[in-house]
């Protein structure tokens, strides 16, 4: 039998360029898509650290954790749109449960 939603956390990077208001303005808009799939726990904004290694010339970046559940197709969805974000550096989509 298919699964009819499952638990999900997804940790991205966003660019630290971007101003105060605009960060929080994509926090919030991908906090909205996924209420709008499903539920959201919890949205962690981690702040600006320290990059492991440069990604486009850039430092540091900024980290939010958002966990959520929904529909097991909404992920793949979530990911696109991270991908052609310009401001999004890197994330990541990970099942919370097998």
């Amino acid at each position: 039998m298919a699964k009819v939603s499952g638990n999900y956390e997804v940790l991205y990077i966003l660019a630290p360029t971007m101003g105060e208001e605009d960060t929080a303005a994509l926090v919030a808009r991908f906090k909205e898509l996924a209420e709008g799939r499903g539920t959201v726990s919890e949205v962690e904004e981690w702040g600006k650290r320290r990059l492991a290694y440069p990604i486009n010339d850039l430092e540091e970046g900024y980290y939010v954790l958002m966990t959520f559940s929904s529909d097991p197709a909404f992920p793949a969805e979530l990911d696109r749109l991270m991908r052609i974000n310009a401001s999004v550096m890197r994330s990541i989509i990970v099942a919370k449960d097998a």
